[in-house]
């Protein structure tokens, strides 16, 4: 299935969980957790738009120093979501600097943290010309299970249980837009940013007369109507939903959770940290076992699942991991729909 989301995992299975998921011709990413990120260049971490951290042991949040590094001086509105006690992790990051340089800065940097918590959400705003100190009282609102909310894609979280609150996540995109390159050719047209401008407009529902500017391929300019162009051009399909989890133990209910989250997920990355003999360790450590893991890909109807956060005990079999885990997914039927 086609999608208009890139996902990559950012480092190897033993190493830190960061899901990266670039946007198809846009200059956009979202980041699911933000531990160690080397591995991404600032070009990719200016395209961030959304963090989403799972919880904010340092695996999982080290990372942030680095994203600011590459953000400061810049305007940008940073959006970030995490479980309880979020906002004062952040605020305390922020305030192990001295910020007596900022205001030398033009352009501001927000951060806009969101604190998410069984059926409610705290919402704080830090500005960079302010020092980073927050700009008012944080705003607290009902919430139910929606983070973010847009018109091409949504982003859902669940609240687990680890050594403390955790979330877990599920991006889903509402329906996908095909673009023919056959069709295009047919036209003379080059693929180009204009496409997105086209699919913004058809995922907000614009009238079909609405004007669309599409670049032709020897570069000029041509001026379509949205619905004869997109009639031609674009076939519509089901969207891809993509699942992002770690670090949960594995109790009843966060299995129960995480099922009705990632319920028919194309993609669900998953941590399968521990082998399934050793359950007893992955109980005292508050995280799923292999198998655990891929008894709730198969209960939930999964269709591809991507095993990640490996302990380094299996350092010389981490095959073994994603063999358990995808074993146990191929015997466990799904749940009645």
């Amino acid at each position: 299935m086609r999608c208009d989301f890139r996902p990559r995992l950012v480092n190897g299975p033993f190493e830190d969980p960061v899901l990266y998921v670039a946007f198809v011709y846009r200059r956009r990413a979202l980041l699911f957790d933000v531990g160690e990120i080397q591995a991404l260049v600032p070009r990719d971490l200016l395209k961030v738009s959304h963090i989403f951290v799972s919880h904010t042991h340092m695996d999982h949040f080290c990372g942030l120093d680095r994203l600011l590094r590459v953000c400061l001086g810049r305007t940008m509105n940073l959006r970030l979501f995490g479980p309880a006690g979020f906002i004062a992790n952040l605020a305390g990051k922020l305030a192990g600097y001295a910020w007596d340089l900022v205001d030398n800065y033009d352009q501001a940097l927000h951060l806009t943290a969101v604190e998410v918590l069984p059926g409610s959400r705290r919402t704080q705003v830090f500005d960079c010309r302010q020092r980073f100190a927050p700009t008012g009282p944080a705003r607290e609102e009902p919430w139910d299970g929606m983070l973010v909310e847009e018109q091409a894609f949504d982003v859902q979280a669940a609240v687990l249980e680890h050594s403390g609150p955790c979330l877990a996540f599920c991006l889903s995109e509402h329906f996908h837009i095909n673009v023919l390159t056959s069709a295009l050719q047919e036209l003379g047209l080059a693929v180009g940013p204009w496409i997105a401008g086209l699919k913004a407009a058809l995922y907000a529902g614009a009238p079909a007369g609405t004007p669309i500017t599409a670049l032709t391929r020897d570069g000029s300019q041509a001026r379509f109507e949205l619905g004869p162009l997109a009639g031609a051009i674009t076939r519509i399909t089901p969207g891809q939903k993509i699942a992002y989890v770690t670090d949960a133990a594995g109790t009843p209910a966060n299995v129960e959770a995480i099922v009705a989250l990632v319920r028919r997920a194309n993609a669900l990355y998953i941590e399968t940290p521990f082998l399934e003999q050793d359950e007893v360790l992955a109980l005292r450590r508050r995280h799923l076992t292999a198998a655990q893991a891929g008894i709730i890909a198969g209960r939930a109807g999964v269709e591809r699942l991507i095993p990640m956060h490996f302990s380094p005990r299996y350092s010389r079999c981490g095959d073994k991991l994603a063999e358990e885990a995808l074993r146990a997914m191929a015997a466990t039927p799904a749940d009645p729909a």
